[in-house]
């Protein structure tokens, strides 16, 4: 797995590729936890190149949502996940939890 961030004027974009399992999924959480305690509270991560992602990847992602939100700071935002991924997210109710976009420039754009 790589994982690459960018900052734009109002939101971080971490770039997620590979596959997000319980080998990989803690340096996703630890990327995300460095965002957040570096002050950065609208983040959309771009899962355009994710192949899969385990249970501990949803937990990273929930975990770091939840953080964001916590007093109303931002939130934390899916971009361009592919099908098996969505699949995955709506298996276990995520979609209802995350906003996902189709389009990177309109999950930057929802902020």
């Amino acid at each position: 797995m790589e994982i690459s961030t960018r900052k734009l004027k109002r939101v971080t974009v971490v770039d997620v590729s590979g596959r997000i399992d319980h080998e990989t999924s803690s340096e996703l959480e630890k990327t995300l936890d460095q965002l957040i305690e570096d002050g950065q509270y609208n983040i959309v991560v771009d899962m355009a190149d994710v192949e899969y992602i385990s249970s501990r990847g949803l937990r990273a992602l929930l975990a770091a949502r939840k953080e964001v939100r916590r007093w109303n700071r931002g939130d934390l935002r899916i971009a361009n996940p592919q099908e098996h991924v969505r699949e995955t997210f709506d298996l276990v109710g995520f979609t209802q939890l995350f906003e996902m976009y189709d389009d990177l420039v309109k999950a930057v754009g929802s902020f």
